[in-house]
């Protein structure tokens, strides 16, 4: 059950909240039950505190976007583009270039 999850995240990260991976857990938890808000949140959180390879990127910017914040979803697209190259994952950047592509037709 996805509140039994988000209420166990919520539990590790109280003991370990250093750990970005637990906020980055916990972002996806609150994605997958429709809480758009409180995952995008989590998901700024976990890139402040991580070197992202730009999926969380990704996914901020498709949170972004359902939540009707164009701009800030277009500039989080841009920084996976950027973290994709920069860490060796060309098809994630090109995957999030033709999401920007497809957005301004």
């Amino acid at each position: 059950m996805p509140a039994d999850r988000i209420a166990a995240l919520q539990a590790m990260m109280a003991r370990r909240p250093d750990d970005p991976r637990l906020r980055f857990g916990l972002a996806l938890e609150y994605l997958g039950a429709g809480r758009i808000q409180e995952g995008v949140e989590e998901l700024k959180g976990y890139l402040d505190e991580a070197d992202d390879q730009g999926n969380a990127w990704g996914r901020l910017g498709a949170a972004l976007r359902l939540l009707g914040r164009d701009e800030e979803a277009k500039a989080a697209y841009g920084k996976g583009i950027e973290a994709a190259y920069r860490h060796g994952h060309p098809s994630m950047a090109a995957e999030f270039e033709e999401v920007l592509e497809d957005w301004e037709r």
